[in-house]
């Protein structure tokens, strides 16, 4: 990506048109910016995937969450700890998260 160096707008593409070769142009004021025919690439940068960190861990919901009676969608078992969250903007409900009290089941599973 590109930016406008004067107004600081991102600069559009336009291709190759009637002799003339591609450039970058702003939307707004009169800069362009003509690209050369070849362009060569200096460094290719390896993204390193992150590693996702769960909401609450297992630990958090055996120890913190509250008991109530939730159906588990996985075993059908009929009680679960849950733990509230504002994962949204204010104006949206909260997330509700809960965890399978089934010993044999165990999951987590969330309701918005």
């Amino acid at each position: 990506m590109e930016f406008c160096p004067s107004c600081g707008l991102l600069l559009r593409y336009e291709l190759p048109n009637m002799g003339q070769p591609s450039r970058f142009y702003c939307p707004t004021c009169p800069y362009v910016c003509s690209m050369e025919s070849r362009v060569k690439i200096k460094r290719k940068q390896q993204l390193v995937k992150k590693e996702i960190e769960p909401v609450f861990t297992l630990d958090d919901m055996t120890k913190g969450g509250s008991e109530t009676e939730a159906t588990c969608p996985h075993c059908n078992f009929g009680r679960a700890r849950y733990q509230q969250l504002q994962i949204r903007s204010a104006d949206e409900p909260a997330t509700t998260f809960y965890f399978c009290l089934n010993e044999k089941c165990s999951r987590m599973w969330r309701e918005d």
